[in-house]
């Protein structure tokens, strides 16, 4: 049976790293399901506008074995302020599903103390500070793991991002014929 994973998008959210997301876990027959807040249009960060499969609401965790939160500093605040993507990830938290987040995302997690204390955790380095007084060790590293909880630094670190995501999701084999289709850089 194929993984499900859920990929929220808010208005404001980073094409590149929601849509590399979407389309190499899909490669890897990893069957994704966006989502938005209504089924209206979504003005993405660089102003392209997409599509959700679904809308919040209509989302049930226990459905998916993962969610991924893409990046976009407006698209970061949008999904921080929403409270159905808060419930889906205290669920996904509360059952130790993975949760991954990618760009400024991950401050998503840490204003909702999913990561907390020493956790770490890596995101873009950004001098505006979306959730001060909140825990985690900032890293710095490309991608960074910490029990369930998988975070990215940025936009250029898409692809590996997505491909490490897959073979968390299913396996290296699979995730070695994804990243040969690809053509990437050696």
């Amino acid at each position: 049976m194929a993984k499900r994973v859920f990929i929220p998008l808010c208005t404001g959210f980073e094409e590149m790293e929601a849509i590399i997301l979407i389309d190499v876990l899909r490669r890897g027959n990893v069957e994704v399901v966006s989502g938005g807040k209504s089924k209206d249009p979504i003005l993405a960060s660089r102003k392209t506008l997409h599509l959700a499969d679904k809308i919040f609401s209509e989302i049930i965790p226990d459905d998916f074995d993962a969610i991924l939160l893409p990046g976009g500093l407006e698209g970061t605040r949008q999904l921080m302020n929403d409270p159905e993507i808060s419930r889906i990830l205290k669920s996904f938290q509360t059952k130790n599903k993975m949760i991954g987040a990618i760009c400024a995302a991950p401050n998503v997690l840490r204003n909702l103390d999913i990561i907390t204390g020493e956790d770490p955790y890596t995101a873009f380095p950004s001098n505006e500070d979306l959730t001060k007084g909140k825990g985690g060790k900032y890293t710095g590293q490309r991608i960074e793991s910490y029990n369930n909880i998988h975070t990215s630094i940025g936009p250029g670190s898409a692809f590996e991002f997505a491909l490490y995501i897959l073979e968390k999701l299913e396996g290296k084999d699979v995730m070695e014929k994804v990243k040969l289709g690809l053509h990437l850089p050696k």
